[in-house]
């Protein structure tokens, strides 16, 4: 979840910083791929990546919306 966590995180801010968005570094440096309130612990999980560019689903979705692609419960 770390590592999921981590590569949506930069992605997040790499699209901010793309929009024009000001980032901070000393922001970015509170900022903890630990988190885990969004994750079902009784949930099935699949860690296998999308067939999307760069592996992962596009920024925004809920994981309740797509359901089949293995994240979320």
């Amino acid at each position: 979840m770390v590592l999921f966590n981590t590569r949506y995180m930069d992605a997040a801010l790499t699209k901010l910083r793309v929009q024009g968005f000001t980032v901070r570094d000393e922001d970015v440096a509170r900022l903890s791929p630990l988190i885990h309130a969004h994750v079902n612990m009784l949930g099935r999980y699949s860690f296998a990546l999308p067939d999307l560019p760069g592996g992962l689903r596009p920024l925004g979705e809920s994981a309740d919306a797509h359901p089949d692609r293995g994240i979320g419960g």
